[in-house]
């Protein structure tokens, strides 16, 4: 961590240089210490990688097999589990404010570097992508090394990419970007499989959704806060050099943060996971050779059959259609809305209002998904999802009526499906695999995003009655397939919902 500050620290100077042009550092050269800085960048990442995840993992994964964690689904929620449930909260905080820092920086780019919108719209392109690879490949990492390890070097590699802020060319902001959403897209999946683990059942609903709900939010809040505060006097490069603070603050609150108590005991590292079942009510046995085997055909029972297949296509399609919401109508929206005859100020006022309106349904949704249903939640989600996407196609097919209670409904929808839909995930798949198709969802719910801003780059976008019923396609289809496939996990213990589910639900001494 210490080589990663220092070749943070390097790329300083630079920025300082701009302090009498208000920070624009465009066409300026790329010295011998930022090179230096990039360097150590490199060199500390990999140190940082080498140190939290193990050279061995064949050998580990072999032991994890023999050895089964029962999770703390009885256990009563302790400081250990509001602890983790505050630094999850600030990590996925961090994961939203980034993403949602790039449309202030985009006219600060426009204006420095000389493009047009179009191009500088890249950066966005290339930070919802690198979101994509992110969430994806540390899925993966998480279930293969471990969901505290993960986060961690996530973090490590999030607070490198505050270089960004210190780089004089628009190319290399944009691969940046890149990077810094690869880092950034890893801490969603993996945080809330995480919780998922840890939480008992019959809290476990309302504390994923709201987890999920406030970082969400605060996160917006963030980057709105930052950028009203800091801009002015430091220009749009500061909203990237947030990332040394910020991903630092994750990295030292990353004492909180348990790791996998199988993981640990694969490791052998006995005192340590003994530590981490105390915190959180767990307990830990080795299997039998009946269990072992049951286990052997885990993997291929997890990962095949209709049922696996429809639930994980029903939330990637959801997912794909928040992103193409999210990133795409809700954005091309208020020019429309301008085009028909309403005022600037009714589209902008509308806009803020309608997210006004859905900070509150938050409590709603977390409340409905822990008492009522948890399938049901987000199929109603949906639902108000699609009745809002009817709403803006009638509105534009008709050109007349009002548009607040299809954009309403739009935004009240989405942001109930996006604080259900990865806490459903997390719960809806086995411990073996929950990592990685929570980083499929995730990754799905920026993909949508990516091709709207693709579309967006090359001028494709279609009229906005096109994009809505084209919308709805997917959205009906995940709704359908969400009712046929899905299941009920409110308040059920995760080891019922594995398919052997009958080999986790046995306690240990």
């Amino acid at each position: 961590m210490s080589a990663v500050m220092a070749g943070v620290l390097l790329h300083l100077p630079m920025f300082l240089m701009g302090r009498m042009t208000h920070y624009r550092l465009s066409g300026m050269p790329i010295d011998g210490e930022m090179i230096a800085g990039m360097g150590a960048i490199v060199i500390g990442i990999a140190i940082a990688a080498y140190g939290l995840l193990p050279s061995n993992i064949s050998k580990q994964l072999a032991a994890s097999q023999k050895i089964v964690v029962s999770p703390p689904e009885d256990a009563p929620l302790t400081r250990a589990h509001w602890a983790l449930m505050a630094v999850l909260v600030v990590a996925l905080v961090i994961d939203i404010m980034k993403p949602a820092s790039l449309g202030f920086t985009i006219p600060g780019m426009v204006s420095e570097y000389g493009v047009s919108k179009a191009t500088a719209s890249l950066v966005p392109f290339a930070a919802l992508t690198g979101t994509v690879v992110g969430s994806i490949l540390w899925g993966i990492i998480a279930d293969v090394y471990g969901r505290k390890a993960s986060i961690l070097l996530s973090a490590v590699m999030f607070v490198g990419t505050s270089i960004c802020g210190a780089m004089p060319s628009l190319y290399w902001n944009i691969g940046m970007c890149f990077m810094m959403g690869a880092a950034a897209g890893g801490m969603l999946p993996v945080t809330y499989a995480l919780l998922a683990e840890m939480m008992p059942s019959k809290h476990r609903g309302w504390a994923l959704v709201l987890v999920g709900g406030l970082g969400a939010v605060s996160g917006y809040f963030a980057a709105s806060g930052f950028s009203a505060l800091l801009q002015p006097t430091f220009g749009w490069r500061i909203l990237w050099l947030l990332n040394l603070p910020t991903g630092l603050s994750l990295v030292l609150l990353g004492a909180l943060i348990p790791e996998s108590a199988k993981f640990l005991l694969a490791r052998g590292r006995r005192d340590e996971a003994r530590k981490v079942m105390e915190r959180f009510g767990s307990e830990a046995r080795s299997t039998t050779h009946a269990e072992e085997t049951a286990l052997l055909k885990g993997p291929s029972a997890a990962l095949s059959g209709r049922a696996f297949l429809g639930k994980l296509v029903a939330l990637c399609l959801a997912a794909i259609c928040y992103g193409l919401i999210n990133f795409g109508l809700l954005l091309w929206l208020p020019a429309d809305l301008v085009a028909k005859g309403y005022s600037t100020e009714l589209s902008s006022r509308l806009l803020a209002e309608s997210a006004l309106i859905a900070f509150p349904t938050i409590f709603v949704v977390a409340f409905a998904y822990s008492r009522w249903s948890a399938k049901w939640s987000v199929a109603g989600a949906i639902a108000v999802t699609f009745a809002g996407l009817l709403g803006v196609l009638r509105l534009e097919l008709t050109s007349n009526g009002s548009p607040v209670l299809p954009v309403a409904l739009l935004i009240v929808g989405t942001n109930a499906l996006i604080a259900m839909l990865l806490p459903y995930t997390a719960e809806s798949f086995p411990l073996r695999i929950r990592g990685r198709t929570t980083g499929l969802v995730a990754a799905c719910s920026k993909a949508g995003g990516v091709f709207a801003q693709l579309l967006a780059i090359l001028a494709l976008v279609p009229a906005l009655a096109l994009v809505a019923l084209l919308i709805t396609i997917p959205t009906i289809a995940s709704l359908a397939l969400v009712t046929w496939f899905g299941k009920e996990t409110r308040g059920r213990d995760l080891r019922d919902l594995d398919p052997n589910g009958h080999v986790f639900a046995a306690t240990g001494v």
